[in-house]
């Protein structure tokens, strides 16, 4: 199963365009992937990175992108290109949890960082050209509903 970039403005926008090429290995993942799997609208695009939040960011200034650190201890930072807003978030893994809060530790393991989110829906993450990897079997549960 693949999202087709030609059926979602949101993917071949210049503005998405330009993140993803400035972020090299990176991935739609959540409720973006979800709702292009489900045929509804996109309006928040989340993206995943294999690296520290301080190499999106030197990577993202490097393209002239703006950049917001808006939670750079849970690895999240905010770019933003033309009108758009892009929450970029590095690969991370629980280390301790009270169910609330965690200490978290940055990984390149995209299965690691699936395994710690909230819906097997929301762990799917999409390429660029529209390669779904679904390492919790969320195709599965979106079909079944």
């Amino acid at each position: 199963m693949r999202i087709d970039p030609a059926q979602h403005g949101w993917m071949t926008a210049p503005e998405t365009l330009a993140v993803m090429a400035a972020l090299g290995e990176a991935r739609f993942v959540g409720g973006a992937v979800r709702n292009a799997l489900l045929g509804v609208n996109v309006a928040d695009i989340d993206i995943a990175v294999p690296m520290p939040p301080a190499e999106s960011l030197a990577r993202l200034k490097a393209h002239g992108i703006k950049v917001v650190e808006t939670g750079l201890d849970h690895g999240t930072v905010t770019a933003i290109a033309g009108t758009h807003a892009f929450e970029i978030t590095s690969l991370r893994r629980d280390v301790e949890t009270d169910g609330r809060h965690a200490v978290i530790a940055f990984t390149d393991d995209w299965a690691e960082d699936a395994a710690r989110r909230d819906f097997t829906i929301n762990a799917m993450y999409a390429s660029a050209s529209g390669k779904l990897f679904d390492y919790a079997t969320g195709v599965e549960d979106l079909i079944a509903g």
